[in-house]
């Protein structure tokens, strides 16, 4: 099981992405991604995300029911509004000796 994950791009996959996917499966397949991280990528965020999850479900968690295949979309957790286009735009050029003006040297 080690060499098949339970989802596509699993090597790819960001933290986050694991976290939503990894709420509906079985502990022996949370542990097959864990051994499969393991052995291939070693990425210690993602390791410890399985780990926690591992540890739910001997506590006592049940999986999630729904379909998990989609991750949920990147960016804020609260939905910010903001965005590039609310930036200050930059401003002209300092012109020519403002140091001597501005700091008086």
């Amino acid at each position: 099981m080690a060499d098949t994950p339970q989802f596509p791009d699993f090597d790819h996959a960001t933290v986050d992405t694991v976290k939503h996917r990894i709420r509906s499966l079985e502990r022996a397949d949370v542990q097959g991604l864990l051994d499969h991280e393991q052995a291939h990528s070693s990425r210690m965020p993602v390791i410890e995300v399985l780990r926690t999850r591992l540890a739910e479900l001997d506590a006592g968690a049940t999986p999630s029911g729904g379909d998990q295949s989609e991750a949920r979309e990147s960016g804020t957790s609260h939905g910010s509004p903001v965005s590039p286009d609310g930036a200050a735009q930059p401003g002209p050029p300092d012109r020519h000796g403002l140091r001597q003006v501005t700091w008086g040297g």
